[in-house]
């Protein structure tokens, strides 16, 4: 499925009409909320771990390059290849020069959102090269031609029923809405392509810099068989995931999965830092990681907005945002939404392909406070609606508004008949009825204009001040 974010205000829309859509998001992200919310009252130094996280990715950010070279340092001598793609072309084209190289003809994948993020999947299959993706999760959106609709459920927006009725289609399967019924389905289904792949492809949760190793943390095992199973292994990072030591890991480790799912930690934690068939008889006989920038330098060139490299992907600032909880993922266009999304897609793409992306939140600043990072994300929106505003992406409708508004702050005379006017107009209308609003008022109430005015309000009460001190 071809999504864009500039088509973002009509994905909105569309989404806003899905009640069935809205539906299941509110059901799950409610769910995720909940469960949240009652790991982290468990853990009473909570907040304490956010502010550590927060010193430690702001030490990384801050000395990326230096970082970035201990550890291509460290897994050289640990036997894996190491692959820099500055692009999404680059990394394309390296990852097939790979796959052409040690002749693999089938791939499996664990969930990796840098993946999705230079189009993968699509890209090699494109090529003849059988990928496919085993987190369920993903499964399920790959079978529907969708790209994820959250940062750690994919499927989030389809109820059980969707998924059997899926199922029933596309891998004639009889349907069922049991979840372990549907779980087994799958499963036999994966175990296949497990033993049959070439190659197994993941992403990278955090890497480690002074080790030169990685890890991947999840629910499933299809992570540990993906890494495991394959001759050959590759995993695909954005250069900001890294960590100084193994000293930092547990910090994240007992952020992350609470923030994620809900769940006190995650049911598996694999460390890769070699190959292994040979040593232990069992894992890859290769592994290779490719470090990904992809606009990521150009983020870190930017004081201001470097704090959005600090995001562990846990997908807590999606759940409790009122703007995702209505409309769901798809409806920002890409594969990261949401408000860490918001932040992100006019970074990636561009001011004029992520114009939209910055205006799709309230404001309201949950996000910041369950983020685990402290990412300040507010903050962070205010600035890249000027960086829209000041590269002239902004709606028309909002330019001619504040031209007139500024105009008329110009005049007084006109401003104040242009407040007064809509008042005397109003009392036309029939009983306490406000002016029509197409499309605004059919959600909300709209308020009546207040026939006196704020000048007459505030010089009546400056008069009673006066009178009452006298």
């Amino acid at each position: 499925m071809e999504m864009t974010p500039s088509k973002t205000k009509q994905y909105i829309k569309e989404a806003l009409k899905d009640d069935h859509l809205r539906t299941a998001v509110d059901k799950a992200t409610q769910t995720a909320l909940h469960k949240r919310e009652d790991k982290v009252d468990q853990i009473p130094y909570w907040e304490d771990l956010r502010f550590k996280a927060y010193a430690v990715k702001q030490d990384v950010i801050e000395h990326l390059d230096q970082y970035l070279e201990e550890f291509e340092k460290n897994c050289k001598q640990n036997g894996i290849h190491v692959h820099w793609a500055a692009d999404t072309e680059e990394a394309q084209k390296i990852i097939f020069d790979l796959v052409k190289e040690k002749n693999v003809k089938t791939i499996v994948k664990s969930k990796s959102l840098t993946t999705e993020e230079i189009h993968l999947n699509k890209f090699l299959i494109d090529k003849g090269i059988e990928t496919l993706e085993t987190d369920l999760g993903e499964y399920i959106v790959q079978l529907m031609d969708q790209i994820p609709s959250h940062l750690t459920a994919p499927a989030l927006h389809l109820t059980r029923q969707d998924i059997g009725k899926l199922f029933q289609e596309k891998l004639g399967a009889d349907y069922t809405e049991d979840p372990e019924e549907l779980l087994q389905i799958a499963r036999k289904k994966l175990r296949q392509k497990f033993l049959a792949a070439d190659m197994g492809i993941s992403g990278v949760n955090f890497a480690i810099a002074d080790s030169g190793s990685f890890c991947v943390v999840e629910n499933e095992a299809n992570a540990h068989l993906t890494v495991s199973l394959p001759r050959i292994h590759l995993a695909v990072m954005g250069i900001e995931k890294l960590l100084p030591d193994k000293g930092a890991l547990p910090v994240f480790l007992k952020l992350l999965a609470p923030s994620a799912t809900g769940q006190k930690a995650t049911s598996y934690v694999n460390f890769i830092g070699g190959p292994s068939s040979e040593k232990y008889n069992e894992g890859p006989k290769e592994v290779h990681i490719l470090l990904l920038d992809n606009s990521r330098s150009k983020i870190l060139a930017d004081s201001r907005l470097r704090e959005t490299l600090f995001c562990i992907r846990c997908g807590a600032c999606l759940n409790i945002c009122p703007v995702y909880q209505q409309v769901g993922g798809h409806a920002y266009g890409w594969v990261y939404m949401g408000p860490i999304g918001s932040t992100l897609i006019p970074q990636y793409l561009g001011l004029v392909e992520g114009k939209y992306a910055p205006f799709a939140s309230s404001l309201c600043g949950a996000c910041y406070e369950v983020c685990p990072v402290r990412i300040n994300i507010p903050h962070h929106l205010l600035k890249l609606r000027n960086k829209v505003v000041e590269a002239g992406q902004s709606m028309k409708g909002e330019k001619m508004g504040i031209a007139v508004w500024a105009f008329l702050a110009k005049h007084p005379m006109l401003y104040r008949f242009a407040t007064w006017f809509p008042a005397q107009l109003q009392k036309l209308l029939p009983g306490e009825m406000a002016f029509p609003a197409p499309g605004y008022a059919k959600e909300r109430a709209i308020g009546r204009f207040d026939p006196k005015g704020f000048r007459k309000k505030l010089f009546k009460l400056e008069k009673d001040s006066k009178k009452s001190s006298e």
